[in-house]
């Protein structure tokens, strides 16, 4: 079982893949909330509209769009093992907001 966990995904693994490609982030021009729940959860707010320096700790009065599930949930879906579609019919992710940027999403997650 490997080490990664949500908190380190929101710090170092989303960031520095975004930085790779921060067209592909800017392109998508929204802003996401996620609340993870869990030992390893937390808040974090994804703002495409910025240049750069995209991911924060922080929940974001202006979220378009927010996701909340489990950390571990999340986890698994980083790494391929969960689908978001079908993690979506199981109940395992709530989104609130705009449904369309919510798909965008598996641009960089999954």
């Amino acid at each position: 079982m490997s080490d990664l966990t949500a908190r380190k995904i929101f710090e170092e693994t989303l960031p520095e893949k975004l930085e790779e490609n921060p067209d592909s982030a800017k392109a998508t021009n929204a802003i996401y909330v996620f609340n993870l729940t869990g030992d390893e959860g937390g808040t974090w707010t994804l703002d495409f509209k910025k240049d750069d320096d995209f991911v924060s700790e922080g929940e974001s009065e202006d979220a378009e769009c927010t996701v909340t599930m489990s950390d571990s949930d999340f986890v698994d879906m980083w790494q391929g093992n969960l689908n978001p579609a079908q993690a979506f019919m199981m109940n395992k992710i709530s989104i609130e907001g705009n449904m369309g940027l919510a798909m965008k999403l598996q641009n960089f997650i999954g």
